[in-house]
């Protein structure tokens, strides 16, 4: 007769399980964050440049969630740069300088990509 024993449980294979799975998920989200800030950099309006070059992207988790966020920190008096150049800004002499749509056509191809690699993750 063979008797075969078991004590504990699957704790710690479950634990492994998930967090490999969260990796995986963060390095897809690391992946397109970084596809992000190159076509926000690629398509700012550059005077200086250094809105442009001051995008960053976010990886949140926060109660079972992960989101992905893009910033820019280029800020003058209180101002976020990137922001008027999208929506425009009235000057100093009473005129208006009219915003340029750039963000979202910079992101949309991005995330388009993120949605469809998710769906194929979801077909699995």
């Amino acid at each position: 007769m063979i008797t075969i024993r078991q004590r504990g449980d699957f704790k710690n294979l479950t634990s492994f399980l998930e967090r490999s799975k969260e990796a995986f998920n963060l390095g897809i989200l690391d992946k397109y964050g970084r596809q992000g800030v190159a076509a926000l950099k690629a398509s700012t309006p550059k005077d200086t440049g250094k809105t442009a070059d001051s995008w960053y992207y976010r990886i949140n988790r926060n109660n079972g969630t992960v989101s992905l966020s893009f910033h820019n920190s280029n800020v003058n008096k209180g101002v976020p740069i990137a922001i008027i150049l999208q929506y425009g800004h009235a000057t100093g002499n009473g005129g208006y300088v009219e915003g340029v749509d750039y963000i979202n056509p910079a992101l949309q191809p991005v995330f388009q990509k993120l949605a469809d690699e998710a769906w194929k993750e979801v077909k699995k």
